[in-house]
């Protein structure tokens, strides 16, 4: 009976402890997607990042050659969890899909101000490369992204400048559910995020887990 019983207190033990280290690793995660500065690692020359989303899984292939800033924050978002349970909020037929809100609010307040300076733009927005967003402001690119549904050229002079390709599953990223369009206001989701885009937007097809799959 004392065996059983030390048994069952060392698997508490155990569980306990195991379960202590889980929350502290994500504790820490969270943390860090909260602070931008922290964020700083510079990425590989060349890495993948592989997007399991509620529609499928589609992955995207980052050279840093061309634009580095892009290529290092799209890494760091991508390796901290940033886009995980982040919804498709923009969806435009024959455009493009855009996501990168992130769906706590706070993490969306304390990434306002992390813009990332302009770059030029030496590969052209054709259709699959994927490219982040911004606004007519110059350096006002920041954590929402997009991929282009086809060749949107007109896109290369007002500063959008691709950092990597989509090089399997495009026909996933192409069946993202458009059904809202471009109804979901972004200064909500801001304020309220995820709980907001849930009630109003139900449908919305929605990242799983962004991980990077290759580095090299």
């Amino acid at each position: 009976m004392k065996l059983v019983l030390a048994t069952i207190v060392t698997v508490a033990a155990l569980t306990l402890a195991t379960a202590s280290l889980f929350a502290a690793g994500q504790a820490a995660g969270a943390a860090s997607i909260k602070t931008p500065a922290s964020l700083k690692e510079t990425a590989p020359a060349t890495y993948r990042a592989n997007f399991d989303t509620s529609a499928g899984t589609f992955v995207v292939e980052v050279h840093r050659d061309w634009a580095p800033l892009a290529a290092d924050r799209f890494y760091n978002l991508v390796k901290n969890g940033f886009f995980d349970n982040a919804r498709f909020f923009r969806v435009v037929p024959n455009f493009m899909v855009q996501f990168g809100m992130n769906g706590d609010p706070a993490v969306t307040t304390a990434w306002q101000a992390a813009t990332l300076k302009d770059e030029p733009t030496k590969e052209s927005n054709k259709k699959g490369y994927v490219t982040f967003a911004k606004t007519g402001a110059p350096n006002s690119r920041g954590t929402q992204v997009f991929v282009n549904f086809k060749d949107n050229a007109f896109l290369d002079g007002q500063g959008f400048a691709p950092f990597g390709q989509v090089v399997s599953g495009m026909d996933v990223a192409e069946k993202i559910t458009s059904q809202y369009g471009e109804s979901p206001n972004q200064g909500r989701i801001s304020a309220e995020g995820n709980a907001y885009l849930m009630k109003e937007f139900p449908k919305l097809d929605y990242i799983k887990k962004a991980s990077i799959a290759i580095a090299k």
